[in-house]
């Protein structure tokens, strides 16, 4: 918003509101499958999962692990979206104050320090003035 790019922060906020979202969504899913899990191995028979024994420990132990690495996956998309915004400030901010003229010439030419060598080469010369 700095740079004068308003259209961007809904984009950014976007970005960060979904991710929060699923941060939210995986974390509630891997405690409600993590305590399921620990209530099928405790051994302890007055202790009921919600799926009432209907999944077995290793399928309620896979589910844990695969909510577990969505939600970390997740937190690095927030981080990912704020660096990625961060970077695209920093070279916005930079363009702007680049200046490109209406004289863009482009050169091709033998190369005097290979030759002085004894080798043949191409010089390519872009000029911004």
């Amino acid at each position: 918003m700095y740079n004068r790019k308003y259209w961007k922060a809904p984009i950014v906020w976007g970005g960060l509101g979904l991710s929060y979202w699923f941060i939210q969504r995986n974390t509630k899913e891997y405690r409600r499958y993590k305590d399921a899990y620990i209530a099928v191995v405790d051994n302890d028979p007055t202790t009921i999962d919600e799926f009432n024994g209907e999944v077995s420990a290793s399928q309620l132990l896979d589910v844990t692990d695969t909510y577990r690495k969505w939600r970390d996956i997740s937190f690095i998309a927030v981080g990912a979206v704020y660096i990625l915004n961060i970077v695209d400030a920093t070279v916005d901010a930079y363009f702007v104050r680049f200046d490109v003229g209406r004289d863009l010439s482009f050169g091709v030419g033998p190369s005097l320090e290979m030759a002085a060598q004894g080798a043949a080469g191409i010089n390519l010369n872009l000029a911004l003035r």
